[in-house]
C-alpha cells in the first residue's frame, strides 16, 4: 500500500507531521479529518526530495530499540495509573518518545484511537513490527478485562526483563568475538604482508630453506594468489546456508543438529525453554487463554523443534490433556520443566509456576554461558599461541640457516 507523508493543524493551531498508509491521498484527507485534524499538505513519500524528505524516511526505516519500547510501555503504564484517558496520555507519549521511528509510531496509534480504534488493534493494524504477537495479546486481553494500566506494567516487566537477559548474554560474547576477531586479523596480516618480504630475502640468498618455513610460505603465497577463491567460497558458502535455512525442512534440520551439539545444544535448549515458560506464563497471568497463548508462543520461539513441540502441546490441550502430560510425552523438555508445570497444574498457579520456570532457565543459561566463554577463551588463545608460534618458530629456523650459507 503507498505511503504519504502529510502536514495537518489541530483544533488549537498546532502543526504536525506524520506519515500514513493508504489507497490514495483522498483516503489520508479523510482520515485525518475523522480525527479531527485540517490536512494541510499531503504527499506520496517518493516524491519528498530534499533532506528534509531523507530525515524522514530515515526516521521511519530506523528501528525502535528494546529498551525505547520498555520505556514507553513503562511510561504509558504510569500516566494511564494515575488516571489519564488512553488518548492524553498517547499524546504525551508521543512528546516524549526518544525514538524518531516509535515518535510517528504512537502519533499513527493515537489518532487510530482518536477515531474510535481500541488500542490493541490500533498496534496491530498500522504497526505490526515493533509491536510483536506476544505485546498485542497482552493489550487486548487488558482491554477485555479493564485491566490495561495493570496488564501494560506486567507486560514492561517482561520486556525489561527479556532486554537484560539478551544484554547478559550479548556482554557475555563480546569479548570472545573480539578475541577471535583480532586475532585472526593478525594471523592474515602476517601471513600477507609480513611474511612476503622474508620470502624475497630468503630466496636471493638461495639458503636451504626448513621445511615448516617452506610450508608457512608455500601457505603465504596461496593465500595472496587465491586470496579471491577463499572469498568466493565464504560468500557462496553463506549463500548456499542462507537458501537452505530459509526453508523449512532446512531450518528443521539445522535446528535439530543445533540441538544435538554436545555443549552448546543444552544452552540453546534451555534459552528456548526460558523463552517458552515465561511468554507462557505472562499470557496466561494476563487473561490470555491457553490455546490462544500457546499460537502466539509457537511463532516466537527461535529454535523449530521447540516451535513444532508448542504446536503439540497446543493439540494435547485440546483433547484436554492438560499441559505436563504432553510436555512429558513429546520427551524434548527438560525434566525439571515439566515437574514444575505439573505442580504449578495441581496447584491452580499454573501461570505462576511458568513463570518461575522461566526465571529458573534463565538462571541456569547466564550460568552455562559463563562456562562455555570459560572454555572457549582459553581455547582461542590457544589456537591463536599456537598458530603465531608456529610462524615465530618457522621463520627462526629460517633465520637461523642463513648462517649455514657457504662464503
Amino acid at each position: 500500500m503507498p505511503v504519504f507523508v502529510y502536514k495537518a493543524a489541530d483544533q488549537r493551531g498546532q502543526t504536525i507531521d506524520g506519515v500514513m498508509e493508504a489507497p490514495d491521498a483522498r483516503s489520508v484527507v479523510e482520515r485525518l479529518q475523522r480525527d479531527a485534524y485540517f490536512p494541510i499538505q499531503v504527499t506520496p513519500q517518493q516524491e519528498r526530495s530534499g533532506l528534509a524528505g531523507l530525515r524522514l524516511t530515515g526516521s521511519v526505516r530506523q528501528r525502535v530499540p528494546g529498551r525505547d519500547l520498555v520505556a514507553f510501555t513503562q511510561q504509558l503504564a504510569t500516566l494511564i495509573e494515575a488516571g489519564l484517558p488512553l488518548d492524553r496520555a498517547l499524546g504525551i507519549q508521543e512528546g516524549l518518545a526518544p525514538n524518531a521511528r516509535l515518535r510517528v509510531i504512537t502519533g499513527d496509534v493515537l489518532r487510530s484511537v482518536r477515531g474510535g480504534t481500541s488500542l490493541g488493534e490500533a498496534l496491530a493494524k498500522h504497526h505490526p513490527r515493533p509491536f510483536s504477537r506476544l505485546y498485542i495479546n497482552m493489550v487486548r486481553a487488558g482491554e477485555r478485562g479493564g485491566v490495561l494500566e495493570h496488564t501494560l506494567r506486567r507486560l514492561a516487566e517482561f520486556l525489561e526483563e527479556a532486554q537484560e537477559f539478551r544484554d547478559t548474554l550479548v556482554s557475555a560474547l563480546i569479548y570472545p568475538t573480539l578475541l577471535a576477531t583480532v586475532g585472526g586479523a593478525a594471523v592474515v596480516f602476517l601471513m600477507t604482508f609480513v611474511i612476503p618480504r622474508f620470502a624475497d630475502i630468503f630466496r636471493d640468498l638461495g639458503s636451504t630453506i626448513p621445511l615448516p618455513t617452506l610450508i608457512l610460505l608455500s601457505v603465504s603465497g596461496w593465500l595472496r594468489s587465491f586470496w579471491w577463491v577463499l572469498a568466493a567460497g565464504g560468500l557462496g558458502g553463506a549463500l548456499a546456508l542462507r537458501t537452505w535455512l530459509a526453508t523449512v525442512a532446512g531450518r528443521l534440520q539445522a535446528d535439530q543438529i543445533l540441538l544435538r551439539l554436545p555443549v552448546l545444544g543444552p544452552v540453546i535448549l534451555q534459552t528456548e525453554v526460558a523463552r517458552f515458560a515465561r511468554i507462557t506464563g505472562t499470557l496466561l497471568k494476563s487473561g490470555v487463554p491457553m490455546l490462544a497463548a500457546l499460537g502466539v508462543v509457537k511463532e516466537m520461539m527461535g529454535n523449530q523443534v521447540i516451535a513444532n513441540a508448542v504446536e503439540s502441546l497446543g493439540d494435547g490441550v485440546r483433547r484436554g490433556a492438560g499441559l505436563s502430560k504432553p510436555m512429558e510425552d513429546l520427551g524434548i523438555f527438560p525434566a525439571l520443566a515439566t515437574h514444575m508445570v505439573r505442580v504449578g497444574e495441581e496447584t491452580g498457579r499454573l501461570e505462576e509456576m511458568l513463570l518461575k520456570v522461566g526465571a529458573t532457565f534463565e538462571t541456569d543459561t547466564r550460568k552455562n554461558v559463563k562456562r562455555l566463554i570459560a572454555l572457549v577463551e582459553p581455547g582461542i588463545i590457544l589456537v591463536m599461541g599456537l598458530v603465531v608460534g608456529f610462524i615465530v618458530v618457522a621463520m627462526l629456523m629460517a633465520i637461523v640457516s642463513i648462517t649455514d650459507i657457504p662464503i
